[in-house]
């Protein structure tokens, strides 16, 4: 019974992704079975103009996905030590200019980027997309994330770790 409640959510969250076949403005599909998500079709580039926008739910999925994906926190670094999400580096906003940040050396890598709020994330990942990043997901701040977020105080001679 609980596969049957898991496996019509994952088609409702596919059907609201996809506009049940119709062309939306959503760049990500999530395919999942019976034990969860399975994997993540996105939109060519040359379809997409921005970064895609996600609510939390969707980057808890993607998240759940070993599809090589990489979290970014672009808050300061006191604030990412305060709590981020689990796995999660911190690359602050500010620090991201016309120049790759060495922590994303694959322009196709899944970027997931969050902030405390929401409006560093946007303007991050909007830099990172005019960068040539073509898998940039945008999921809010961290005041409103469910899921689990971890402390731990880094020692990185005043870089992010």
């Amino acid at each position: 019974m609980k596969r049957r409640y898991l496996a019509l959510g994952m088609l409702t969250l596919a059907m609201v992704l996809t506009g049940c076949g119709s062309k939306t403005e959503s760049d990500v599909t999530i395919i999942g079975g019976a034990d969860g998500p399975t994997s993540v079709f996105l939109a060519p580039k040359n379809e997409k103009d921005s970064y895609t926008q996600i609510d939390q739910e969707t980057a808890k999925l993607m998240m759940d996905l070993n599809d090589g994906h990489v979290i970014v926190d672009v808050r300061r670094q006191d604030e990412y030590d305060e709590g981020h999400i689990p796995g999660a580096i911190c690359i602050p906003n500010e620090s991201i200019t016309d120049s790759m940040p060495s922590e994303l050396p694959d322009f196709e890598q899944i970027i997931l980027v969050y902030c405390r709020s929401g409006r560093r994330s946007k303007e991050a990942a909007q830099k990172l997309f005019d960068m040539g990043y073509i898998n940039v997901f945008e999921f809010g701040g961290i005041i409103d994330w469910t899921g689990e977020v971890i402390t731990e105080e880094a020692n990185c001679n005043g870089h992010c770790c």
